[in-house]
């Protein structure tokens, strides 16, 4: 039987108490997130993560997160063709680090909880109760189907039924000492997982769908946000905190921002046209196929298209370290967000700059609230 548990409000964040949490995405797969033959050249290498991770903890960021991806969008870059499993790598970083939150993150459909519930509690000793777990519900028909691992008849919505089951099921393994559960998708029968977490895992997802919100208040802490500009970002977040909070839950909404510095802002806009004039096409064919759109769709103009054909697969932010600063403390300021994972073209040479020129004024403008004394 699985007993229901009440999440943690703090997990040693900035946001615990107002602050805006920082971080970066790591670039576990070749290309990062720039599809164009002109990008700096991130091969998605141990040894590029394991320095990217060093240097986010050296200049005081707050976690580190990596996706799970097994089959890249190909073109002439071969677009993320390679990539590291997202726990194995952090299970490294995590021993390279001491102080920076270790995210990993893992599919639904292709792991079972108790074997996820294992891996988890393991980054857990390793990082020393700095871990958390992305939950990915699985949308990339092509990327799994090559391994036979696409589970037919499953929609959209129904992905988050089976996800429900999963992370009930890897919950009650981290806290109670034998779970029985007879689920649609998932059977455990008197299963046993030690060692448990020494503090609840932090738990986040990208599900924006009403289905996908729904799951987030009801069992996640956190949720990644997409959007174009300011207003979009604001409205997602609002719209997100009230759904949760219509389920009596409160939960943290983030967004991702890749960072391109110049020493002008002009410098930053031609770094971004040269990006733009190596754009990679068939990558793009690549992506889009991955995230389901018709074969026949390929080469029409729609937002998806237009939004890549700028070769940066998240929104952006260009200029000086000055500008960069300026524009997402205006993030900070008209949205609820309550954090940023960034991206950078080359995180080693971009890391350096934001530590010394962007994040300490961001700290100084958006501080963590001390706690009230007791007593």
């Amino acid at each position: 039987m699985i007993q229901s548990q009440p999440r943690p409000e703090s997990f040693g964040l900035p946001s615990d108490t107002g602050g805006r949490d920082l971080g970066i995405f790591m670039p576990m797969a070749n290309g990062g997130w720039i599809l164009s033959k002109n990008a700096p050249t991130l091969d998605g290498s141990y040894d590029y993560n394991l320095k990217a991770a060093r240097l986010a903890e050296d200049i005081g960021l707050d976690f580190i997160m990596a996706m799970a991806k097994y089959r890249g969008y190909g073109g002439e870059t071969q677009h993320w063709n390679t990539s590291l499993d997202s726990p194995m790598l952090m299970a490294g970083l995590a021993q390279a680090t001491s102080r920076v939150k270790v995210w990993a993150t893992v599919h639904t459909i292709l792991q079972n909880p108790a074997v996820t519930a294992k891996m988890i509690a393991t980054l857990d000793q390793i990082s020393h109760g700095r871990t958390g777990l992305n939950v990915v519900t699985g949308s990339y028909k092509g990327e799994f189907s090559q391994m036979g691992a696409w589970p037919e008849g499953v929609d959209h919505d129904e992905r988050y039924v089976l996800a429900t089951e999963w992370i009930k099921g890897i919950k009650a393994l981290w806290t109670q000492d034998s779970v029985t559960m007879e689920g649609k998708y998932f059977t455990l029968d008197d299963c046993m997982s030690n060692p448990k977490p020494q503090a609840p895992p932090f738990l986040v997802c990208a599900g924006t769908s009403k289905v996908g919100i729904e799951f987030t208040a009801n069992e996640m802490d956190a949720l990644f946000l997409s959007g174009g500009n300011v207003e979009e970002l604001a409205k997602a977040s609002a719209d997100a905190k009230a759904e949760a909070a219509g389920h009596g839950a409160k939960i943290r909404t983030y967004s991702m921002m890749t960072v391109v510095f110049g020493d002008t802002d002009e410098a930053a806009e031609e770094t971004a046209a040269h990006f733009r004039a190596g754009f990679d096409e068939e990558a793009l064919h690549g992506m889009m196929r991955a995230y389901g759109f018709l074969d026949s769709e390929i080469g029409k103009e729609n937002a998806f298209t237009q939004k890549a054909r700028s070769t940066f697969m998240t929104p952006h932010v260009l200029g000086t370290p000055e500008t960069v600063t300026a524009r997402l403390s205006e993030i900070f300021e008209k949205t609820s967000l309550d954090g940023l994972m960034l991206i950078f073209p080359d995180y080693h040479a971009a890391l350096p700059t934001f530590g010394e020129k962007v994040l300490p004024i961001l700290r100084e403008r958006f501080p963590s609230r001390m706690e009230p004394a007791h007593g």
